[in-house]
């Protein structure tokens, strides 16, 4: 696995560099029709994309059938607020990831609590949270920079001309431990998550009477 400026660690460097999260002032602040969200999501995050001139970020169906299963609240007059569009982008992250009941647990709380509240509300919260995505992006970095010198380690025995598929293999193999762990820990998280917010809900409830 010999690095140059033009091998495969780079260009994962290099695409890893050019992450970025949509803006919450990027958002329009006017409610859009679906097909004026579907293109905005589409402009905003499909250089994100595995294929990016495949196919559409989001289609009307998937909104359609996130609104079906309780993700997203129905659209006032067939537009979409900037909230609804901030709910569609977490479940662009989410669901590459979690179950359909595992982005429920974990946006129905936030929804009912926040969504078009007056003061606090949810683009509060999505400013909140992907405010930390540099620092992880740049300890993302590391740590896959650690793992291909690892990777460049293993297989000493094996010819050359064979050595470099299975050390790309080891690589491979170490990155989707790595996810597989985490997503492992993401979905104990979120049976926490749904026992704190179920007792504050409770609380909530004996508060109000």
């Amino acid at each position: 696995m010999t690095i140059d400026k033009d091998d495969l660690l780079n260009s994962i460097l290099e695409s890893l560099g050019r992450i970025r999260h949509i803006e919450l002032e990027d958002i329009p602040n006017i409610d859009l029709y679906m097909d004026q969200v579907t293109t905005f999501m589409d402009k905003e995050l499909k250089n994100s994309s595995r294929h990016p001139e495949e196919g559409k970020i989001l289609t009307k169906t998937m909104i359609n059938n996130y609104a079906k299963n309780n993700l997203l609240p129905p659209p006032v007059r067939k537009k979409y607020s900037k909230e609804h569009v901030v709910l569609l982008i977490f479940i662009y992250y989410y669901k590459g990831i979690l179950t359909i009941n595992d982005i429920q647990a974990l946006l129905n709380p936030l929804t009912g609590q926040f969504f078009q509240k007056e003061g606090f509300n949810l683009g509060d919260i999505y400013e909140e949270v992907f405010s930390l995505e540099k620092s992880h992006v740049d300890s993302l970095k590391e740590d896959v920079v650690r793992k291909y010198e690892e990777a460049k380690g293993t297989f000493q025995d094996v010819p050359e001309g064979e050595r470099e598929m299975l050390q790309l293999f080891s690589f491979i193999c170490m990155l989707s431990f790595d996810a597989y762990v985490k997503k492992l820990l993401i979905e104990k998280m979120v049976d926490s998550f749904c026992q704190v917010a179920g007792d504050e809900k409770r609380e909530g409830k004996k508060k109000e009477k």
